[in-house]
């Protein structure tokens, strides 16, 4: 497998980390350069992290997780996606009395994002790749996805205010229903 098909997996499984950092920049909670950074390095972290567990693990561990995963997933991705509609909806409200960035929920975001890595791991352990390469294309490809997402999302929760958090919710919440979807219909 080639450097391209690497870089075409790797946007591939940025995109839920852009949308996440899109949903989270809408909050105006977490709208600095440290924060979007903080974001960005776990969303990378993680994916990178996850994709070598899953090549480690290779088709041993699949058995055992991939039961129910997504379910893992889904729900991760739908309580904090709640917690924004709720807030977006009750302006009084805010979804997260801290930066979203830090602690509990930045680990919540990070693990995730980084499922889907998991599974491209241990497909990738199947094939004859170099997986730190591999690792690190998908790690600086979801900091990038993340960085972009973050200033996108902090641009359109100035401009449109709760609106946009709702809808961040609705897209995280979106994130996790496509991820159960496409597992329980056995097409990923």
């Amino acid at each position: 497998m080639g450097f391209i098909e690497i870089l075409v997996i790797s946007i591939g499984l940025a995109m839920d980390a852009f949308a996440v950092s899109l949903g989270i920049g809408t909050t105006q909670q977490a709208n600095g350069l440290r924060s979007i950074l903080r974001l960005s390095f776990h969303l990378a972290f993680f994916q990178g992290l996850m994709t070598l567990l899953g090549w480690l693990g290779g088709s041993y561990v699949q058995r055992y997780i991939e039961a129910f995963d997504h379910w893992v997933a889904f729900g991760l991705l739908a309580i904090v996606g709640f917690r924004m509609i709720i807030s977006g909806i009750n302006p009084e409200n805010e979804t997260y009395q801290q930066d979203p960035t830090k602690g509990k929920t930045l680990v919540i975001l990070s693990v995730a994002c980084s499922i889907d890595a998991l599974a491209v791991g241990l497909s990738l352990a199947m094939l004859s790749v170099n997986i730190g390469l591999s690792a690190l294309i998908i790690s600086f490809v979801t900091f990038g996805f993340s960085v972009v997402g973050m200033f996108g999302g902090n641009q359109l929760g100035k401009k449109f205010g709760k609106r946009m958090e709702i809808i961040g919710g609705l897209v995280l919440v979106g994130i996790g229903l496509r991820i159960l979807i496409i597992h329980l219909m056995g097409l990923g």
